[in-house]
């Protein structure tokens, strides 16, 4: 403990996107396939309702998405029916048949 300790703000514990904002979800994703890629969880499957990249997905855990690609092409968001894959930061903990939350964060 250093002399100064008391002037250091407090640490927020949501690195891992524990806090979801908004009370009523945004869509949900149907979970395809579960895949890690550069150490990111990945998700394909199916989206139902608008999911836009910065939302978060809840599962388990709970996880921001941080890139939507369509046909290894990024998009700026997907809707209703749409087959995706969902680049997470963090971690759902997700398997194939899950139904996920999506949130605004």
């Amino acid at each position: 403990m250093g002399l100064f300790d008391f002037l250091k703000r407090p640490e927020k514990k949501d690195a891992g996107g524990e806090f979801i904002a908004s009370r009523n979800p945004a869509g949900r994703f149907l979970v395809d396939e579960v895949l890690t890629v550069f150490g990111r969880e990945t998700l394909i499957g199916t989206v139902e309702g608008v999911v836009y990249p910065g939302y978060k997905v809840k599962g388990k855990g709970i996880a921001v998405i941080r890139e939507i690609q369509r046909n290894r092409k990024r998009v700026d968001f997907a809707v209703d029916g749409d087959r995706v894959a969902l680049i997470l930061e963090g971690r759902t903990n997700a398997k194939k048949g899950d139904l996920l939350e999506v949130y605004q964060s």
